[in-house]
């Protein structure tokens, strides 16, 4: 099983990114999809979250209002739709898939199964 991102880049202040997930490679059951980011420096964090089974949606308090976690289960994708990015956005953005989320355990690293390989996002000032 693998998670390919992609949709990364450069764009300005103010500007949208939509950053995909696409799972491939065999079939798993998974109730938890995630997206994280690391900036230069910094730690690993959690961005956002979707509980598949509710389309329930939870997000880090930076990115409230302006990034949107969704699925599209034909295409075995899931997507994170940037908005309004700023300087402080610019990370490598990951995706990963968890067998199912506990209460709030969507922002810990460790709930995810499966992880792709990061894409880079750049948010020029």
């Amino acid at each position: 099983v693998q998670l390919q991102a992609s949709g990364g880049g450069l764009v300005q202040t103010g500007g949208s990114l939509r950053l995909s997930c696409a799972s491939s490679g065999g079939t798993f059951s998974t109730n938890g999809r995630g997206w994280f980011r690391q900036a230069p420096g910094k730690e690993r964090e959690f961005v956002a979250a979707m509980r598949e089974s509710v389309d329930s949606t939870y997000y880090t308090d930076s990115v409230k209002g302006r990034f949107a976690i969704s699925r599209d289960n034909a295409k075995n994708t899931v997507y994170l739709q940037m908005n309004s990015l700023k300087p402080e956005d610019t990370a490598v953005y990951y995706c990963a898939a968890a067998r199912f989320f506990v209460g709030r355990s969507y922002v810990f690293e460790g709930t995810y199964d499966y992880w792709g390989q990061g894409t880079q996002v750049t948010v020029s000032s």
